[in-house]
């Protein structure tokens, strides 16, 4: 054996381990392996159950900013963006004020009236640049909002637009938007057939050094799908669709861009005034600092509630803006790529209506919002009536356009249970062909909609308050009198007026009437009452959808419980009235028939 074999070198004494120490470095190695196992194993798990729980706040993340925004501040002074002086100017209309005309005037003023729909011989002698009154609440000029606000394209659709009245929308949008936040005004023609707005009007907007910009459709699109195409062109972040025949008011642009500013999937709206489409004066619609909100009722008209304890506690300053379920179409700001990322319009809306509720609808039920804003008051020339007609568009369907977007979007958007009170209300709609909707409704799955009732539930709750859930039609149709084979209609008069006698022309309109499961005898969104003078046409009790009336399906005669009589028609007088019931008068029996469209 070698004398060195019990020892060993000093070099080699730290690198050979004991057995016992071995033994534990080899544990130690192995629970090291089974954490780093388990740990790879558990991050997945928290990652997901974080998305999940986090799923709303990202869902629409391509449109939140990661940067710190400021936020409006109300102040002492006047807010950073209010006109320090405004002057003081005279002439016609100036002040917001009507402009009368002279009698000799007043031939040319009805002929514009049947061209335009509004009196352009009066509008034409008002300034392009005329002042307005600040119809405000107060508060609203003591705010300081962003100065880094985005920058909008004021968008502006026409089809024969009055001359002034549409050079007057884009003055009004130049000489009040702060320069920085208006990328664009963009005119955008459906196709106009007037001279005044061809090469005049693209000479005109030269003036403006590029800052307005006309584009052109190559046919007769619509208000709907053109709107669709300006957003398309549009250069700004923000979209601001106004209509053709608007001034905007004071400092109107920097509240509406605000809360885009701070969630790009908001969508807002200004407060709109009234401008006389005869005298162009300028009134506020809405008075004494009231707010309200969009709402409908179930036949797809438009309404408005005023705004609920319940919002109004939700700000803390009166002028601030507030939630509301949907608005009247015309005019709002949102968020081009947002705008784009839902679907813009739906492209199978003809021409116009239903877009506001389409939009609203799409808007809250996937995940974005919509506020007014009190402190953007934009006025609107409301027309006497629609001055053209829709042309060839009107032509590719069969049945009422509007109806038929209505249709559209209830089968899009609403549940069954809601479907149905839209049938109750308008019961020929079932019959109308609405088109293929197969990829709206693939676009509502793609975006993890939520459902109607949702909506209804935190969203549009007081529409109830107004507008209960309807009960089922018992009859509806055609309402024939048994003795002279007419039929009870509204002969286009509004309430409160006297229901007549006319013939049975089988188009429904005036002459459908409904009966529903509670006694409400209807005729649109109106109801049939009875007094002294007769059987009347009626404000229905908001709030309400029950009704005096039974009809016997035996006699055929139709009681008002509360007079206990029955609607008679007079033989030659042809008047309505209640009569005490007789079962055996024909003058007093009636039959419903329902209606089959002949589109």
């Amino acid at each position: 054996m070698s004398h060195t074999s019990g020892f060993m070198s000093p070099s080699l004494a730290y690198d050979v381990k004991l057995p016992s120490e071995m033994r534990i470095v080899q544990l130690r190695k192995s629970r090291l392996f089974k954490l780093v196992i388990a740990a790879l194993c558990v991050i997945p798990l928290i990652y997901i159950l974080f998305l999940q729980s986090n799923h709303e706040d990202i869902k629409f993340s391509a449109f939140s900013s990661k940067k710190v925004k400021t936020i409006p501040q109300l102040v002492n002074e006047l807010g950073n963006f209010e006109p320090r002086s405004v002057p003081e100017r005279t002439g016609p209309g100036e002040g917001g004020k009507p402009h009368i005309l002279r009698d000799d005037q007043q031939n040319d003023a009805s002929q514009t009236l049947t061209e335009f729909g509004m009196n352009m011989v009066c509008s034409d002698e008002i300034s392009m640049s005329r002042s307005i009154p600040d119809t405000r609440i107060p508060e609203c000029k003591h705010w300081n909002y962003p100065e880094d606000l985005p920058k909008a394209s004021v968008i502006i659709v026409f089809h024969n637009e009055g001359w002034s009245t549409l050079l007057r929308t884009v003055h009004s949008v130049i000489n009040r938007s702060p320069p920085q936040f208006l990328e664009e005004v963009l005119l955008v023609d459906d196709y106009s057939n007037k001279e005044h707005l061809k090469s005049e009007l693209e000479q005109y907007i030269t003036r403006f050094d590029g800052k307005v910009r006309l584009l052109r459709n190559k046919e007769r699109e619509g208000l709907i799908r053109t709107r669709s195409y300006g957003a398309k062109e549009a250069r700004g972040e923000v979209i601001v669709f106004l209509d053709a025949h608007c001034e905007v008011n004071i400092n109107w642009l920097p509240p509406l861009l605000a809360p885009i500013y701070r969630d790009k999937t908001t969508m807002t709206v200004p407060v709109i005034d009234g401008i006389d489409f005869k005298t162009f004066e300028y009134r506020p619609v809405y008075q004494g600092g009231h707010h309200y909100r969009g709402i409908f009722e179930w036949g797809m008209l438009y309404k408005e509630n005023e705004l609920s304890q319940k919002e109004a506690k939700k700000r803390e300053h009166n002028s601030e803006p507030y939630k509301s379920p949907t608005h009247a179409g015309g005019l709002f700001a949102i968020n081009r790529d947002y705008f784009l990322s839902i679907g813009a319009y739906d492209p199978g809306l003809l021409v116009w209506g239903g877009e506001n509720f389409e939009l609203s609808f799409k808007i809250w039920q996937c995940g974005g919002s919509i506020e007014w804003v009190p402190c953007s008051r934009v006025g609107h020339v409301y027309r006497g009536f629609m001055p053209y007609n829709f042309g060839k568009l009107a032509q590719k369907k069969k049945g009422p356009l509007v109806t038929i977007n209505y249709k559209r979007v209830i089968e899009t958007w609403f549940d069954d249970k809601f479907k149905e009170y839209f049938y109750t209300r308008e019961p020929l709609a079932r019959y109308l062909d609405m088109g293929d909707i197969s990829e709206q409704l693939a676009l509502k799955e793609r975006l993890e909609c939520k459902n109607f009732e949702w909506f209804m539930n935190n969203v549009a709750y007081d529409v109830y308050d107004k507008f209960p859930a309807l009960p089922p039609n018992v009859h509806w149709g055609e309402l024939r009198n048994v003795a002279s084979q007419n039929c009870m209609d509204t002969l286009g008069h509004g309430p409160p007026s006297l229901m007549g006698m006319s013939h049975c022309h089988g188009f429904g309109n005036n002459q459908l009437i409904r009966l529903n499961a509670k006694g409400q005898l209807g005729v649109g969104e109106r109801c049939i009452e009875a007094d002294a003078q007769g059987i009347k046409l009626v404000f229905c009790r908001l709030g309400t959808v029950d009704g005096p009336w039974e009809y016997d399906e035996t006699s055929h005669t139709l009681l008002h419980r509360v007079h206990k009589k029955c609607v008679a028609l007079h033989p030659q007088t042809s008047h309505l009235s209640l009569m005490p019931c007789d079962a055996v008068n024909t003058y007093q029996q009636w039959t419903f028939k329902e209606l089959q469209p002949k589109y």
